[in-house]
């Protein structure tokens, strides 16, 4: 899959192309839309919170820091054991999962709050009343749809196309 990017000036030129989209049998669940807060959303897809946040790229570092983190703890409990306990390799496994658990947890409390950094570039646009729309499609569907909104809607413009997309959102 790839995500292509449109920045769109009004709500009624974001129907139209959703309109078109699902005609062409693109699912709802694919198309995404980013607005500021003034501008109404009602039914047009809406961006959830792992697209429009740091929310996955958090996780992902948090898990990571916490895996290594736990590792390393068990790792030196086993090398230097507290007086009069066995310290045996489940230990470095229930540390090490331990850590991964605790650093996802606390990385994602963190990463809801942060945008997401693959937009940090749309960011003005936004704030100006533009909308941003991703529409996440198959590979070889991806000049199809930017000729069907360039042909139908000459305001709409292209952003680029994301070469993947991530597997949760």
């Amino acid at each position: 899959m790839r995500r292509i990017y449109f920045l769109l000036p009004s709500t009624q030129c974001a129907r139209m192309i959703v309109d078109e989209l699902l005609v062409r049998r693109v699912d709802w669940r694919h198309i995404h839309v980013i607005a500021n807060h003034s501008v109404r959303l009602d039914d047009l897809p809406e961006a959830t919170l792992a697209q429009s946040s740091d929310l996955l790229h958090a996780l992902t570092r948090g898990t990571a820091a916490g895996c290594a983190t736990g590792m390393l703890t068990g790792l030196v409990a086993l090398a230097y054991p507290p007086a009069g306990l066995t310290i045996a390799g489940g230990v470095v496994v229930a540390l090490t999962l331990a850590g991964a658990g605790f650093g996802a947890w606390t990385a994602t409390m963190i990463g809801v709050d942060v945008p997401n950094t693959r937009l940090k570039r749309f960011e003005e646009a936004i704030e100006r009343g533009e909308l941003l729309m991703m529409i996440d499609v198959p590979k070889d569907r991806v000049e199809e749809i930017e000729e069907m909104i360039k042909l139908h809607h000459a305001e709409a413009e292209i952003r680029g196309t994301e070469p993947t997309i991530p597997a949760f959102p």
